[in-house]
């Protein structure tokens, strides 16, 4: 079977002046259809760098991404803001809502680009909300709701294309202990509806609610492991 993800000797250079940092290199990773996995690394190993390429929000220096057994990694731009639309939701540590929309406007962003009229935008961004828990909520802005409250908007928006694929990147770190377990409750059910879910995070209780645990050190794969004692919301 054909893993949803296939990152095949991923090199990943900046040039900073007449310096060459090398954020990623030679670095493989394959990823199955409904995985649910956490990527740690300290600041600087790269693994910030590998989920933007894993979004199709930056492409690497040299190397093979398959998304689906189809190369991305050197698509066109407006081939990759189509592939991050239809098939890629993104969850961020900072929500990235518009503060005097509300959470059904922010939640229907990314239907915009869809052609679709504003009734049946309405209604799937509805519905993606009360998928995380938030209806009756529609009509408030940002203000007027908690920090774990934003991000299930902001996992909502990333719910409302349907995508196969949830990217979530430090989604707890802006958060108490109770609005992160509850976040995490709900991406492991996102999972277990089929979704692949992958984490970055550097707290390893949260990491323990994946499934399987990837680290990342001067841009490689220090350890691959599936994690046995699996954290059950």
């Amino acid at each position: 079977m054909t893993p949803l993800i296939a990152c095949e000797d991923i090199w990943k250079i900046y040039r900073i002046g007449d310096v060459e940092v090398q954020a990623l290199r030679s670095l493989s990773v394959t990823i199955k259809q409904g995985e649910f996995v956490a990527i740690m690394g300290s600041s600087g190993s790269g693994k910030s760098t590998l989920m933007n390429i894993l979004g199709c929000l930056d492409q690497p220096t040299r190397g093979h991404y398959r998304l689906g057994g189809v190369e991305v990694g050197h698509l066109p731009h407006d081939q990759l803001a189509e592939i991050r639309n239809r098939r890629i939701g993104f969850v961020f540590q900072s929500f990235n809502l518009i503060p005097r929309t509300s959470a059904l406007e922010n939640a229907q962003l990314p239907l915009f680009y869809r052609g679709l009229s504003l009734k049946e935008q309405r209604v799937l961004a509805s519905s993606a909300l009360e998928r995380v828990g938030l209806r009756g909520r529609e009509h408030h802005t940002p203000t007027q709701l908690s920090g774990g409250q934003q991000q299930r908007v902001a996992i909502a928006r990333a719910l409302v294309t349907t995508p196969s694929l949830l990217l979530a990147d430090e989604p707890t770190g802006n958060l108490d202990t109770q609005s992160s377990q509850e976040i995490m409750g709900i991406l492991e059910a996102l999972n277990r509806d089929g979704i692949t879910v992958i984490l970055v995070t550097h707290e390893i209780d949260i990491a323990a609610y994946a499934a399987r645990e990837i680290v990342i050190k001067d841009g490689q794969v220090l350890s691959d492991r599936v994690i046995g004692d699996r954290l059950q919301s």
